[in-house]
């Protein structure tokens, strides 16, 4: 056009036109990704329209499609059908979560550990393996995805929880973690996109990042993720997949109603979909909560990726998770299985294999939950309004707070106080929500009374803020 008339136009986002080099979509995301990246585009900041950009900028609608499209695959922006495209809550930041090192006088409430108080009893199992007349047959790169006596015993294991699978369907893996990377290579290709909870798991979202994954999320209540949403989307979007936790959603501990499960199943029946479910805390729900029933892989075997770590049941640091698969996924998973890891180490899995089979393994699970009672009930004597939802047993707590600020600032301004703690923003998987909370892990102190040291300090701050009506 003869004469840019948006030069004078308020918009959200105006690039250089004179920055722009050829291809010029290519250079267009990177400028966009730099914006982004330097907090010049706020989080959550809505982008102009593809046809305003390009009249702006003098240039073909394809190139702005091409450009949003390249940053939506980076997880940088997201588009919402009717509304427009937004920068994503965690563009500019990581939000994995690990086991940092933070100061020794700081109380973890953030990172979720296991009750490490446990770890003794697989100590003395371990100590059992290392004994064994055929310890060097669990130190070569035989049985890739596993020695059959290990997936025998993960069986048995699976089975308290309601799988019924076959030996030749599943595969030992170096946990959920690990599982979830096989799956995502193995099943999908970037560009596609799995429906998750609004508030789902950090590293799910930083792991689907790497593989150019795009996450929908779906409106839940308490009894989970609303099918109806679901389908709504399936409907507006090519959806690929959905990533699920049942058992005990992280961060929001919502347990995923019976009910519920079957309706999330028949949608993902009907629009053949991947579902991902991730198992990890089967152990405190099966047998305890009525409403778990059975798995989601036995309503949809064919259609469903099952995990179970062992890494909050039985021991975190071993790494030992089991993946269990429908026959039409068996070869692509084997085969990411041996390109990701080459083997799982059969070692760990024998020590696992040890615990499970002389009834350690249960009475590590025993304890973790009286450890998780008796954590859950000091929470639920400093902030009493906020127990009444999710899990009893959860190893972490959702607690509402109320305030509009920066998530990233406020987990700063706690670990400045002395503990550490993690704000909903990290676990957001599309757009900003006006509910804010923080995820209190419980299980992460090295005992009951540093817990309660750290609930004081928390407690104590949100009074200070006005962020908690505390009585």
């Amino acid at each position: 056009m003869p004469i840019n008339s948006f030069v004078d136009y308020p918009m959200s986002w105006k690039p250089d036109r004179d920055a722009l080099k050829r291809p010029l979509y290519l250079s267009l995301a990177l400028l966009l990704e730099h914006d982004i990246a330097s907090g010049y585009l706020a989080p959550s900041t809505k982008l102009p329209p593809q046809r305003e950009l390009a009249d702006f900028l003098d240039v073909n609608f394809t190139t702005i499609t091409r450009a949003y499209k390249l940053c939506e695959l980076k997880g940088l922006i997201y588009a919402v059908t009717g509304s427009g495209t937004f920068v994503s809550p965690n563009a500019a930041r990581s939000i994995t979560i690990s086991k940092d090192k933070i100061s020794s006088e700081c109380v973890e409430l953030g990172f979720v550990a296991s009750f490490e108080q446990t770890n003794p009893i697989v100590a003395l199992a371990a100590k059992r393996v290392m004994e064994k007349s055929y310890l060097e047959q669990l130190l070569d790169y035989n049985d890739p995805t596993g020695k059959p006596h290990h997936k025998i015993a993960g069986l048995n294991w699976m089975r308290a929880f309601g799988i019924d699978a076959d030996i030749e369907n599943m595969a030992i893996v170096s946990g959920a973690q690990n599982a979830l990377a096989i799956t995502l290579l193995a099943l999908f290709e970037p560009g596609n996109r799995i429906a998750v909870d609004i508030y789902t798991y950090a590293n799910f979202i930083e792991i689907s990042k790497m593989f150019r994954i795009q996450l929908v999320p779906i409106p839940g209540d308490e009894c989970g993720m609303l099918p109806n949403e679901l389908d709504n989307q399936c409907l507006q979007l090519e959806v690929h997949g959905v990533f699920l936790m049942p058992s005990c959603s992280n961060p929001t501990t919502v347990v995923v109603s019976k009910n519920r499960k079957k309706e999330l199943a028949a949608v993902i029946r009907k629009r053949n979909l991947i579902l991902i479910e991730d198992d990890i805390y089967a152990f405190l729900t099966a047998g305890f909560n009525a409403d778990y029933d059975q798995p989601m892989f036995q309503l949809i075997p064919e259609q469903t990726v099952y995990i179970c770590s062992t890494s909050k049941s039985v021991c975190s640091g071993l790494r030992v998770a089991y993946i269990v698969f429908g026959e039409n996924f068996k070869e692509r998973m084997i085969k990411a299985v041996f390109n990701i890891n080459v083997k799982t180490s059969s070692l760990d899995a024998e020590i696992i294999t040890e615990l499970i089979l002389s009834g350690k393994a249960n009475e590590v699970v025993e304890e973790k939950k009286q450890l998780a009672q008796s954590a859950n009930h000091i929470f639920s004597e400093f902030f009493p309004l906020s127990f009444h939802t999710g899990h009893p047993l959860s190893f972490y707590r959702w607690l509402p707070i109320s305030d509009n600020g920066d998530g990233s600032r406020m987990e700063s301004y706690f670990l400045n106080k002395g503990i550490r703690v993690f704000h909903s923003d990290r676990f957001l998987s599309g757009a900003s929500t006006q509910d804010k909370f923080l995820r209190i892990a419980l299980a992460s102190t090295n005992s009951l009374e540093e817990l309660k040291r750290g609930l004081e300090i928390l407690k104590e701050n949100l009074r200070d803020l006005n962020m908690y009506d505390i009585p």
